[in-house]
């Protein structure tokens, strides 16, 4: 168990706090049907799960046409938001751990890949957003793992890398904290295997957010 208590903790969403996978990928293969694209697999789906949808968007299907992405991008958020019916519920603990850090008094922000707008709307709906300081989005800073996000989110609250900590499932989330010298927490009930996410030396790895709660 550590013994460091951090001043800012920074959590990924999709696949850390919100097991939002499945939902993810099938609106992705859904939205490149009605696109007349080519489907992506699953697994190369997930690999783009916490990038921003631009490069995400690059990485699955090539150089398009600006109106192919345009396109695709609308199809991608009418799925995601209004018709695909993939629960999306918050992991198990995701709440106690949330209210056990506020209870100690620690800052805690979000830096996601998920647009501004989605943000704000799961936190409506989970009713999360009021443990959150600060938060970050793919569509206010450079996409991950360029760290930029980090940079902002330490510089709000006048801290250094040293005093903040990443908790996230993608190595994009361990690469931006590792460029910083932030220390990591990789948990394993999200997009990456625990291999992938050893190679940019977390702290730890966790199963779970019980797991966590215990380590901070």
């Amino acid at each position: 168990m550590m013994t460091k208590k951090y001043s800012l903790v920074i959590f990924d969403w999709d696949g850390t706090l919100m097991d939002s996978c499945g939902r993810i990928v099938s609106s992705m293969q859904t939205a490149a049907r009605r696109a007349g694209l080519a489907v992506p697999s699953n697994e190369a789906v997930k690999d783009i799960i916490g990038i921003s949808l631009k490069p995400a968007i690059s990485r699955l299907f090539g150089q398009l046409e600006s109106y192919e992405a345009d396109t695709l991008f609308e199809y991608y958020r009418q799925e995601y938001v209004e018709k695909d019916l993939t629960p999306t519920p918050l992991f198990a603990g995701a709440q106690a751990l949330l209210a056990d850090l506020r209870g100690r008094n620690t800052l805690m922000a979000v830096a996601t890949g998920k647009a501004r707008r989605g943000l704000d709307r799961v936190w409506r709906e989970t009713g999360t957003g009021q443990y959150f300081s600060a938060s970050r989005c793919g569509d206010e800073t450079q996409s991950k793992p360029h760290p930029e996000m980090l940079v902002q989110l330490l510089d709000e609250f006048n801290l250094s890398a040293r005093e903040a900590v990443m908790i996230g499932d993608t190595v994009y989330d361990m690469q931006m904290a590792e460029q910083l010298g932030m220390d990591r927490i990789g948990i394993s009930h999200g997009v990456h295997v625990p291999e992938r996410l050893k190679q940019h030396q977390p702290l730890a790895i966790v199963d779970s957010l019980a797991e966590l709660t215990d380590w901070l």
